[in-house]
């Protein structure tokens, strides 16, 4: 009886890899024809479709989303680096490819992957004192790679041919899926008799399946030795929205080399499987279409063109500010070179040396057996930037953006392009930058108010069924917001439950009822950001101003107490190891010491909090070991180029032995030193019906700001906004 289905799978599957293969061989073009290989990852190729389609076992449909305007368009394949901290461009891709194919440790193995090519940035010393026209250094590349099943720190001299194997792996952790891992990773259990029959029994077609690769952390030895994964399954039948179908309890672990499966469990054959009714959240699938209609379209118009500057295609110069921006496979975009001019003196001043997203920690809170694992790093284990999407122009990013494109490697080796990645634009929303108005009573009729218009650097990563959206905001009074929003689609559960009156008593059902046989489990999101701070050179301090209660004396006043700066200079790592505390706050600066205002006070910046959700896990759970960096808000480490990814180098499958928190209890001297400022966003989210079937964005945000690094007000001189400077539109019915 179950041989026809079988058979039915296996004729599905053979055409399924037939498309497979023909989708390779025309989006891949053979370097050794001298034609330069671009996976435009707009296409939904196995490399880089949308995450809606990327883990799908059904072969997705090639198309072409938006792209940037013709203008925008890059040549990659004719481009060169112009500064130190360039991306590596598609001809470098190329050389690191050919020169790794002929060396031993590649020739010698059977399989092999390439999870990270990036530039080896120059020492930051050199960074420092180049100047544009000056030659390049020489351009290095540093490469992850597996081969035989053992993980390599590799560098390729670009210019002498050169490798140097580093070092192996470290006694724990694997390097970065490969977008190549995670789509076969999905595929595997199709070939397994046990799952599809499970699939069939659970009264679901196996052509209407979609699957998540989810990375399972480290919980003991069982899972030690293996690079494996597990797969999880949901009904694609009637909507877009398969996540809210989830084939409930079935789990297979995956060997992730050997595409072995080991273990397929099913605990959740009495859940039902949540109906499709509701849950699409396309705009041509909506029945209502005129409910917010009445809101009319909103644009912002730059007739004299955009104040920005983007030169060499990754510096931007705007108003006072100043910085080298590019795309990065793991971190997503990475801010370098950071200086505001000071318009009294005239000099671009130094204010963050490199800036990024560091590490994603994403635990759910459900212990049962096919969740307790659910608690992901997705820069380390993911890749923040692989999951990076096309922008949408118009609805990710205003008319008047510009779009930058990422180059990355696949597991391969061979370049390709992810279009519109990141997005620059300037941004007005009716915010003020300062004002005053003087009262009547004074007899002086003064109204000044000036308009606040800032610099947004965007990019938006699709992990799976989350979307995150990254904002870099640069200020023209110098400071600098960054801000993360959550959107996309919640990870559910199914349930039997339809109504919570059939909840009995106190029983747990680890979140919210959502909809019928539909929970959105609770869970916590932590963006840990590296902030390596150079404050007018690269010598800075970190202090911590406790904010006090000081009781008056007796007779000294009639108040009974105030408020008092009490001010700490860290001296080592665990002096700058902060938990916030609502009842006892502080400012947290960074100063240069040895540069002073006219005055005599430190110049510095200030890390000004938002998104305060702490972790509470208990700090001997394994997910929490491994996201020890979420133990305090703020730390503080001295420069170390080793140091820069929060959960470590090698993320996968850690134990949480290579983390900030390590590093951090070294407790090395941090006075007036090159120092690094790492801060964490933190969020609870207990899931609401007002989340389904997608999410409305949720935003929080932290600030750099100047604190006595001007003399003055830094915009005191900016000029407010006249009539006639303003273009006209005309509404669209008289036009």
């Amino acid at each position: 009886m179950e041989s026809k289905p079988f058979f039915r799978f296996l004729f599905f599957f053979i055409a399924i890899a037939f498309l497979f293969l023909f989708a390779w061989t025309h989006l891949h073009y053979a370097p050794s024809r001298g034609v330069t290989t671009l996976l435009d990852c707009a296409s939904n190729s196995p490399w880089c479709t949308s995450s809606k389609n990327r883990f799908q076992s059904k072969q997705p449909t090639l198309t072409k989303p938006p792209r940037a305007s013709t203008s925008q368009r890059r040549h990659h394949e004719s481009a060169v680096p112009r500064h130190p901290l360039d991306p590596l461009t598609i001809q470098e891709f190329n050389k690191v490819r050919k020169i790794l194919s002929s060396h031993a440790l590649f020739k010698s193995s059977n399989n092999y992957a390439l999870h990270s090519v990036v530039l080896e940035e120059p020492n930051k010393d050199l960074v420092l004192k180049w100047k544009k026209g000056q030659p390049l250094f020489p351009r290095i590349a540093s490469v992850i790679a597996r081969a035989n099943g053992v993980s390599h720190v590799l560098t390729v001299n670009l210019e002498t041919d050169e490798v140097t194997v580093l070092n192996t792996a470290p006694p724990t952790g694997y390097p970065t899926m490969t977008i190549e891992d995670m789509t076969s990773a999905t595929w595997a259990p199709l070939s397994n008799a046990k799952f599809n029959r499970t699939i069939i029994e659970r009264g679901v077609n196996l052509k209407d399946v979609a699957c998540l690769p989810i990375s399972l952390g480290w919980f003991g030895k069982k899972e030690e030795n293996r690079r494996l994964i597990k797969v999880q399954c949901y009904s694609m039948e009637d909507t877009a929205n398969f996540y809210m179908r989830p084939i409930e309890g079935l789990t297979v672990l995956l060997d992730m080399d050997t595409k072995e499966v080991v273990e397929v469990s099913d605990t959740g054959r009495s859940i039902p499987i949540p109906k499709a009714t509701n849950t699409d959240y396309r705009f041509s699938e909506q029945k209502l279409q005129q409910d917010l209609n009445s809101i009319n379209p909103i644009s912002i118009e730059q007739p004299k063109g955009p104040s920005f500057v983007i030169e060499d295609e990754h510096l931007v110069k705007w108003a006072n500010w100043e910085f080298h921006l590019k795309p990065d496979p793991r971190a997503g975009v990475v801010v370098s070179r950071a200086k505001v001019r000071d318009l009294e003196s005239g000099v671009l001043r130094d204010v963050m040396y490199k800036g990024f997203t560091s590490e994603l920690f994403v635990p759910y809170m459900d212990p049962t057996d096919a969740w307790y694992f659910k608690t992901y790093m997705d820069a380390g284990e993911y890749g923040f930037g692989l999951q990076a999407m096309p922008l949408d122009p118009l609805n990710d990013c205003p008319r008047n953006a510009y779009y930058m494109e990422g180059v990355f490697a696949a597991g391969d080796g061979v370049p390709y392009v992810r279009s519109n990645m990141v997005c620059v634009f300037e941004r007005y929303t009716g915010d003020i930058g300062w004002r005053h108005a003087e009262s009547p009573i004074t007899g002086m009729e003064i109204k000044e108010v000036r308009p606040k218009v800032t610099l947004v650097v965007r990019m938006a990563a699709s992990v799976a069924n989350y979307d995150y959206i990254v904002d870099w905001e640069f200020q023209t009074d110098g400071l600098i917001r960054i801000k993360v929003g959550l959107s996309g689609i919640l990870m559910v559960k199914g349930t039997a439950y339809e109504n919570m009156n059939q909840v009995e008593g106190r029983e747990n059902i680890f979140g919210t009822l959502l909809s019928e046989n539909v929970i959105g489990v609770i869970h916590d999101h932590y963006i840990t950001f590296y902030l390596d701070m150079d404050i007018d050179g690269s010598d800075n301090s970190f202090v911590n101003v406790n904010i006090k209660r000081q009781e008056t004396s007796p007779g000294e006043s009639p108040r009974k107490s105030y408020l008092k700066a009490v001010r700490n200079v860290a001296k080592t790592e665990k002096d700058a190891q902060i938990q916030l505390k609502l009842y006892d706050p502080s400012e947290f600066h960074v100063i240069n010491p040895t540069k002073k205002t006219r005055v005599g006070n430190p110049v510095g910046y200030k890390v000004v909090p938002g998104g305060t959700a702490a972790s509470l896990l208990d700090h001997d759970d394994p997910p929490q070991k491994r996201g020890a960096f979420t133990n305090n808000q703020i730390w503080v480490t001295p420069y170390n180029r080793s140091e820069q990814w929060a959960g470590g180098l090698f993320v996968y499958q850690s134990h949480g032995e290579d983390t900030l928190d390590v590093w951090s209890e070294r407790d090395r001297p941090i006075e007036n030193k090159d120092i690094v400022v790492w801060y964490t966003l933190g969020f609870h989210h207990i899931p609401c019906q007002e989340d389904f079937p997608i999410m409305p964005t949720v935003s929080s945000s932290f600030d750099l700001k100047p604190v006595n690094f001007f003399e003055s007000n830094p915009i005191l001189r900016a000029p407010p906004y006249f009539e006639k400077d303003l273009p006209v539109c005309r509404p669209a019915a008289s036009a």
